[in-house]
């Protein structure tokens, strides 16, 4: 544990409790009176009001056109449903300026509706909950699907028996089954749109502020710290609380129910309404998934002088269009793409070990309470991350405000929790009386770790290092902060060029989010094959 807890302590807690302060600090004494007088001004109010009720309504709405999903990925077997699963979980791992791009190609000005019936939907609270639903979908879909795949039907299907109905059989059998998984995947929805950022900075205007977006504002644009700092608690708070309840709705759903293998309960559909219900969700699928997708793509080719590559070309220039960018846009791929190794290496070495100490059935109270700390990156505003590397690490021997190490450090941050979470419940399914053995034989602990846990979880490590890598390449929030302007990331590039009027701006920012897209796309489909390959250890 020293490893992981020295990390974040240094590269997390020490940040954070730097801004906060340093705005609740005046001549070293603590002036807590702050809080109230910032948490008593109607604007902040305001903020605090939205981004709940916004949260709120994105979480009913995900559920709602997400459930029957759910359903059909786990009890239905169709043509092409290991791809159709892929696809539907690319947006989740897309950046949110990608998303936020995406629907801005689709409902903004010069948009797919503008276009064909003159609306426009851009700042606007309904752009910003059709993007959560779009970003989200593939939560509740893995989450619920993953666990409906495993009931047993015949329970069911025994109360059927019994003489109950379709609906009361269902309401009384399945869905308190599935009550666990809908809670989980209900609050994890809330967590991501509560703390949504690049979404409501691109969708929303200036008419809407979540917490997020007003830390940024406070932070960056006013210098307010004492107000960013009030603001980065209220967050720090609610974030603590959601994640407690989740954690909670996670150990009821691991230890309530008997499951099943999913091959047994996977068929392909029967009847006329099944097959409603099929072409239903692929219908949805396509409206909310690959339409935006698909427009941003085609954005990125529409040229004044018709259907070409130019915004692609124009992308090696640094001054194609007089901008200021002191490099040129593409090179920002390169930058990408290595710092996301880095950080991805980064999170592997800390979430291994994490992951590795919480499974020793001999872990105190302590060590299991960091289980819980280190999901705390993935709720905490990553622009007070950011602003605190800046202030913090600015003296030896840690002054790396110039060092290009900062970038990868806070892309790992948001690693680190996808890698544990990952390699958790393979490491904890490791037998310990094979550790044993070895030791008995001769083994070093560190033998018996390479001949006996790492041959076991060599495909939860492929797997934890795409999901590492995906999150890292889209990392936004901390990276605008920190990133140099002659090594900007792809979430950066495309931020100021749609920052900058013009259309061959917006035109480059369709080309860079379309490749940072298909970047996320390709990632994902190797881990769906790592996933489902059956070829190898287990």
């Amino acid at each position: 544990m020293a490893l992981p807890v020295a990390f974040f302590a240094v590269f997390f807690a020490y940040p954070v409790a730097a801004i906060v302060g340093r705005g609740l600090r005046t001549d070293g004494v603590w002036q807590f009176g702050r809080i109230g007088a910032v948490l008593g001004r109607s604007d902040i109010l305001d903020v605090l009001w939205f981004t709940t009720w916004q949260a709120l309504a994105s979480t009913a709405l995900t559920l709602l056109v997400a459930l029957p999903g759910a359903y059909v990925f786990a009890r239905f077997d169709f043509p092409g449903k290991q791809l159709l699963r892929a696809v539907v979980t690319v947006p989740f791992v897309l950046p949110t300026v990608v998303v936020g791009t995406a629907f801005l190609a689709l409902l903004g000005r010069g948009g797919l509706l503008d276009e064909l019936w003159g609306v426009r939907l851009d700042t606007t609270v309904w752009a910003i909950l059709l993007a959560h639903v779009f970003f989200n979908y593939a939560v509740v879909v893995r989450t619920v699907g993953g666990l409906w795949s495993q009931l047993d039907p015949r329970q069911e299907e025994a109360a059927r028996v019994l003489g109950a109905g379709r609906l009361a059989a269902w309401r009384r059998v399945t869905l308190p089954a599935l009550a666990p998984a809908v809670a989980a995947a209900a609050l994890m929805v809330f967590l991501f749109t509560f703390t949504s950022f690049g979404v409501v900075q691109i969708l929303g205007g200036p008419a809407y502020s979540t917490l997020e977006v007003e830390i940024y504002r406070q932070t960056a644009q006013l210098l307010d710290l004492p107000t960013a700092a009030v603001l980065t608690l209220v967050q720090f708070a609610a974030v603590g609380g959601i994640l407690a309840v989740h954690a909670w709705t996670v150990r009821r759903r691991e230890t309530a129910l008997k499951l099943v293998d999913p091959a047994q309960t996977s068929r392909p559909p029967r009847g006329a309404g099944q097959r409603v219900l099929l072409g239903g969700v692929l219908l949805s699928v396509l409206l909310i998934v690959l339409l935006p997708l698909g427009v941003l793509v085609e954005r990125s080719l529409d040229t004044s002088a018709g259907y070409g590559f130019a915004f692609y070309r124009a992308l090696q220039s640094a001054d194609a269009n007089g901008s200021t960018f002191l490099v040129p846009p593409l090179d920002a791929i390169g930058n990408s793409l290595r710092y996301a190794l880095v950080a991805t290496l980064i999170a592997l070495v800390i979430g291994g070990l994490a992951a590795a100490a919480l499974t020793r059935r001999r872990a105190g109270r302590l060590v299991r309470g960091f289980d819980a700390l280190l999901m705390l990156p993935l709720g905490v505003s990553a622009v007070t991350v950011g602003f605190g590397f800046l202030i913090t690490l600015d003296e030896p021997p840690l002054d790396l405000r110039t060092s290009w190490i900062l970038v990868p450090l806070a892309q790992a941050l948001v690693g680190v929790p996808f890698v544990v979470r990952t390699m958790l419940p393979v490491l904890r399914a490791v037998d310990d009386r094979l550790r044993e053995a070895a030791a008995v034989l001769g083994a070093s602990p560190l033998r018996a770790w390479r001949e006996v846990d790492l041959p076991l979880v060599r495909r939860a490590v492929l797997v934890a290092s795409g999901f590492a890598f995906a999150v890292s390449l889209g990392e936004f929030g901390a990276t605008v902060f920190i990133a140099r302007p002659d090594n900007p990331t792809l979430p950066v590039a495309v931020a100021r060029l749609l920052g900058r009027s013009g259309e061959l701006n917006y035109g480059q920012a369709m080309a860079l989010s379309t490749i940072l897209m298909l970047v996320c796309a390709v990632s994902l489909l190797v881990l769906e094959r790592i996933r489902t390959d059956r070829s190898g250890e287990f």
